[in-house]
């Protein structure tokens, strides 16, 4: 895998403030304006992103600046700039094959299991440069907690499977082991479950408790962000709930970066939402006011379903 970083600013661009709110409904044409950002996307123009103002006030835990992927000859992300809040939960949105998850998966490196991939741009996590070279991959992921679709509890106990991340860090104190434990499966809601099946296998659960024990793994090594890829797409809607619940939890005391499809979700859980397509940012603001006065016809065309 080869990168090519670029030293770009920080600070989005300016956007034009939007009209009065349209409070408890999706915004009317009037409010929303349409400039044909999508066909010129499509087309293989690059269109700045529409930027709200909120964000400028808000401290960045993580900064992405004119940061680009290629697969191969292909090229998925196109000059994606943004930041994410720091102790707030911001959501990728839009159709599949956007580049949500491809960008979700850049922040920890997992694309760098990929032969042909290639990035030119610039990711910093608190300030450090996540692609720069010499950067510890693996030092790398343990300041980030990463939850994908599918749980994947490992075959071994519910205790192994959260003291995991300490493990191989070489903690082989018991009482260290056993607080964190403790504290991680409380803090994914998780513990008066299985408080009392802590030696039985992370695979005897639930779906849903099953994606819960994976937070808790998460969050066992108190990541700087927490990243996670449709955390609730294989699950049911009780289950759905209870995860929903859980994120409003660790808000505050974790920056969440999450991906869905599910616009419901994203409205309920979400700080920020930043609207992606064909790899590019399109619209980025405040959830409540994106969901309900976007200031582009194409996010609220999304938005109502109109199309993607």
């Amino acid at each position: 895998m080869t990168t090519s970083n670029q030293e770009l600013s920080t600070q989005p661009a300016a956007a034009p403030a939007s009209s009065g709110p349209a409070a408890g409904r999706h915004a009317s044409s009037v409010n929303a304006r349409r400039d044909g950002r999508l066909e010129k996307i499509a087309a293989g123009e690059f269109v700045p992103a529409e930027i709200h103002d909120s964000l400028r006030s808000e401290q960045a835990v993580l900064e992405i600046e004119k940061f680009n992927l290629w697969y191969g000859a292909k090229q998925a992300l196109f000059d994606i700039q943004m930041i994410i809040p720091r102790g707030k939960v911001t959501a990728l949105i839009g159709p599949s094959g956007c580049g949500k998850s491809t960008l979700l998966r850049c922040v920890n490196r997992m694309n760098d299991l990929i032969d042909s991939v290639r990035v030119a741009g610039q990711m910093r996590l608190n300030g450090d440069s996540i692609f720069a070279s010499g950067v510890d991959v693996i030092e790398l992921r343990k300041r980030m907690g990463m939850v994908f679709q599918k749980p994947n509890p490992f075959p071994m106990s519910i205790f192994e499977n959260v003291v995991y991340p300490l493990r191989i860090d070489g903690e082989r104190n018991r009482n260290v082991l056993e607080e964190v434990c403790e504290r991680s499966l409380r803090g994914a809601a998780l513990w008066n479950e299985v408080k009392d099946r802590l030696q039985e296998s992370g695979l005897s659960l639930s779906g849903g408790q099953q994606q819960r024990l994976c937070i808790a793994r998460a969050i066992a090594s108190d990541p700087e962000v927490l990243l996670l890829d449709e955390p609730c797409s294989a699950l049911d809607p009780l289950a759905t709930g209870k995860i929903e619940d859980l994120i409003q939890e660790l808000r505050g005391e974790y920056s969440i970066l999450i991906v869905t499809h599910n616009m419901q979700q994203a409205s309920r859980v979400s700080d920020y939402t930043a609207f992606m397509y064909l790899g590019h940012l399109v619209e980025y603001g405040d959830t409540p006011e994106l969901f309900t006065n976007p200031r582009l016809k194409e996010t609220e065309d999304y938005l109502t379903g109109r199309f993607g």
